[in-house]
C-alpha cells in the first residue's frame, strides 16, 4: 500500500513540474524584444529618375536641294571633326559658280574701260563708279556661289558617332531634310527632378559634403563605373510639379552611356539628428509602413509612420514616433493592435550595432 501511495506520488510530482516546465516555456515563447528609436548623425543614398543626354547633340540636315549622290559613314560610325559624311549632287551649283566667275570676270575688264576712259575725260568719273559698284556685286555672286556649292558638302561639326542615316544613295531631298543626327558622348549630362524640401537640403548641406559627387544605377541594376558631378541647378521650379532640375556630368571613355538613355542618380543626403529604425520593426499595410509601440501600460499600438530616405537594414523617420517611443522589434507577424504584451527591452545602439548603418 505505501508503495502505491510513494508511486502515486512520484507521478503527480512529475505532471506538477511537466505542466510547470511547459508553462515556462509558453512563458518564454510569449516574450518580445523591445528596442526605441535612435537620435543620430548619418546619411543616406537617395536615388532619382533621369534622363541621359549627350554633351553635343546635334541633327545633321540638307542645306540644299539635289540628289543624295555620296554617303562616306555608316550608322554608329565614329567621326571626326570636319569630316565628310555626305555629297549632293554639286553638278548645278558648279555651273552657277562658273557662271558667276565669267560674270565677274566681265565687270572687271569693264572696270578697267571705264577707268581708262575717266582718265583721259572721256567718260565722267560716275561711270567708274559704277563699274566699280558692278564688279563688287559680282564678286559677292561668286562668293554666294561658292557658299552654295560648299553647302553640297555636309561635314561633322565636331567628333562624335553618327546615328540612324534614313536616306538612301539617290534620294531627292529637299532643304532642311534630316539626313542623320550626331552625339559626341565623350561626357554626358544626366537631367533629374528635385522636390523643393529636398533643394533646400541639398543647398543647406553643401558646406557639409566633401563633394557633390553622384553615381548612375543603369537600366541592369548595375552602377556605372565613373561617378559624375552636380554642376548645374537650374534657376526656376516647375509649377505644376514643385520641382526644380538639377544636372550632373558623368564621364564616358568606355562609350557606354548613350544619348536617351535612362537611369537612377543616387545622391548622398546627409542628415542630422535622424530618427532610425531598423527595417524589420516595421510592416506595410496598403503601400503605408508601421511599427508597433509599446505604452506605458505594455500594450502594442500601431503607428502609422512616414519614411524620408532608406539606409541598408534601417529607415530614417520623419514623423510618426519619436526616440522615447519603445517600439517592438521582432514578432511583429504574431502579435495584434491592443494586445499586452511581455518583453525584454535592448538598447537601440546594442541593436544596430550589427547593421550596416553609416554614422558621422
Amino acid at each position: 500500500m505505501n508503495k502505491i501511495l510513494v508511486f502515486t506520488g512520484l507521478i503527480a510530482l512529475l505532471c506538477l513540474t511537466s505542466c510547470t516546465t511547459k508553462k515556462e516555456e509558453k512563458e518564454e515563447e510569449t516574450k518580445f524584444i523591445v528596442t526605441n528609436p535612435i537620435k543620430i548623425d548619418t546619411s543616406f543614398t537617395k536615388q532619382y529618375v533621369s534622363q541621359i543626354r549627350s554633351v553635343r547633340n546635334i541633327e545633321i540636315r540638307a542645306q540644299e536641294k539635289g540628289y543624295l549622290q555620296n554617303i562616306y559613314v555608316d550608322e554608329g560610325q565614329y567621326v571626326k571633326a570636319g569630316q565628310l559624311l555626305f555629297r549632293i549632287m554639286p553638278g548645278m551649283y558648279q555651273a552657277e559658280l562658273l557662271k558667276a566667275q565669267a560674270e565677274a570676270k566681265g565687270a572687271e575688264i569693264e572696270l578697267q574701260n571705264a577707268k581708262t576712259l575717266a582718265d583721259k575725260n572721256i567718260v565722267s568719273r560716275n561711270e567708274q563708279s559704277l563699274a566699280q559698284a558692278k564688279l563688287e556685286q559680282a564678286r559677292a555672286e561668286v562668293a554666294l556661289a561658292k557658299l552654295h556649292l560648299s553647302f553640297t558638302e555636309i561635314r561633322a561639326p565636331f567628333a562624335g558617332t553618327i546615328d540612324r542615316i534614313p536616306l538612301k544613295l539617290g534620294s531627292l531631298i529637299d532643304e532642311g531634310e534630316l539626313l542623320t543626327s550626331l552625339s559626341d558622348n565623350s561626357q554626358m549630362l544626366a537631367y533629374f527632378n528635385v522636390s523643393e524640401p529636398e533643394y533646400l537640403e541639398y543647398q543647406s548641406n553643401v558646406k557639409d559634403r566633401a563633394t557633390n559627387k553622384v553615381s548612375l544605377l543603369l537600366a541592369n541594376n548595375k552602377v556605372f563605373q565613373f561617378q559624375g558631378n552636380v554642376e548645374v541647378i537650374e534657376s526656376e521650379f516647375n509649377n505644376e510639379t514643385g520641382n526644380i532640375a538639377f544636372r550632373a556630368r558623368f564621364p564616358n571613355s568606355n562609350k557606354l552611356l548613350k544619348h536617351g538613355e535612362t537611369g537612377l542618380v543616387q545622391m548622398n543626403v546627409p542628415l542630422k539628428n535622424a530618427i532610425v529604425i531598423p527595417q524589420k520593426a516595421t510592416y506595410e499595410v496598403q503601400d503605408k509602413k508601421y511599427v508597433f509601440v509599446v505604452n506605458k501600460n505594455n500594450v502594442l499600438e500601431s503607428k502609422e509612420i512616414s519614411i524620408t530616405g532608406e539606409i541598408p537594414d534601417l529607415y530614417v523617420v520623419s514623423s510618426g514616433i519619436t526616440e522615447n517611443d519603445k517600439i517592438l522589434l521582432e514578432g511583429i507577424q504574431k502579435v495584434k493592435d491592443d494586445e499586452k504584451i511581455k518583453y525584454d527591452f535592448v538598447k537601440s545602439k546594442d541593436v544596430i550595432a550589427h547593421l550596416r548603418l553609416k554614422t558621422e
